[in-house]
C-alpha cells in the first residue's frame, strides 16, 4: 500500500541555532554556520518543537507525499545532509591522508592565499601537481608523512580529499608492473586516505 506521507525526523541539540526558509535551512553552532538550499526536491521541511517525557525538543521535518522510491530516497538524503549540517557545526570532520612513495620523496605544501595543495616530486617530475581545497572553511595539515584535512562541511572535506587522491592516480602507460610483467600492482605512489572522523568521536578506517 502506497503511503500518502513519508517523513523523516532530525533532533536538534541545545546549543544549535537552526532556520528554516522554505527548502533553504540555515545551522550555527559553535564551530561555524552551514547554509543549503534544497529546493530541487520534492519535499517540505519544518521546524517543530515537541514535548517528549516533560521536555521540549526540537526536530526538523523533513516530508514527501504519496512517495515512490526516488522520493523516499531523496527524503532520507536531505534528513541526512541536515544530520551532518549540526554535526559539522559542533564537532567538524578531519580525514587523514598517507603518502606514499617508493624511490621519489614527495613533498605536499599547502598554498591558503590560493588555496591549493601543492605535490612536488611526485614521480620525479619537476611540475608541481595541484590540487584545489574547496570550502572556504576546510583547512589542510601536512605532519611528516600525513596529509590531515578538516572542516565543518563534509562535502567541501571530501571533495578536497577527493582532490588530492586525484592528482596522484596514474593511469594507462604511466602505472606499469615494476617487475615488468603484465598484471600486478603497478607503481603505488600517491597520496591515500586511511582514516576519517568526527572530531571528539570515534575514529572510522577507511
Amino acid at each position: 500500500m502506497r503511503l500518502f506521507i513519508f517523513k523523516e525526523k532530525v533532533d536538534v541539540p541545545d546549543n544549535v541555532e537552526i532556520r528554516v526558509e522554505g527548502l533553504k535551512v540555515t545551522v550555527k553552532g559553535p564551530k561555524g554556520t552551514l547554509s543549503k538550499d534544497f529546493s530541487y526536491a520534492p519535499v517540505t521541511i519544518k521546524l517543530i518543537e515537541e514535548n517528549v517525557k516533560g521536555k521540549t525538543v526540537r526536530r526538523v521535518i523533513v516530508e514527501t507525499y504519496l512517495p515512490r522510491k526516488k522520493e523516499y530516497a531523496t527524503t532520507r538524503s536531505i534528513a541526512s545532509h541536515i544530520k551532518n549540517m549540526i554535526l559539522g557545526v559542533t564537532h567538524g570532520f578531519r580525514y587523514y591522508m598517507k603518502i606514499i612513495y617508493a624511490h621519489f620523496p614527495v613533498s605536499v605544501k599547502v598554498d591558503e592565499k590560493r588555496r591549493v595543495v601543492i605535490i612536488e616530486n611526485f614521480l620525479g617530475r619537476k611540475a608541481p601537481i595541484e590540487a584545489k581545497i574547496v570550502g572556504k572553511d576546510t583547512k589542510v595539515y601536512v605532519k611528516g608523512d600525513d596529509v590531515i584535512v578538516e572542516g565543518i562541511d563534509i562535502e567541501a572535506v571530501g571533495q578536497t580529499v577527493a582532490n588530492i587522491r586525484q592528482a596522484t592516480i596514474l593511469r594507462g602507460d604511466e602505472r606499469p608492473c615494476p617487475h615488468g610483467r603484465g598484471g600486478g600492482p603497478g607503481v603505488l605512489d600517491g597520496i591515500y586516505p586511511y582514516k576519517k572522523e568526527i572530531i571528539g568521536l570515534k575514529v572510522k578506517e577507511i
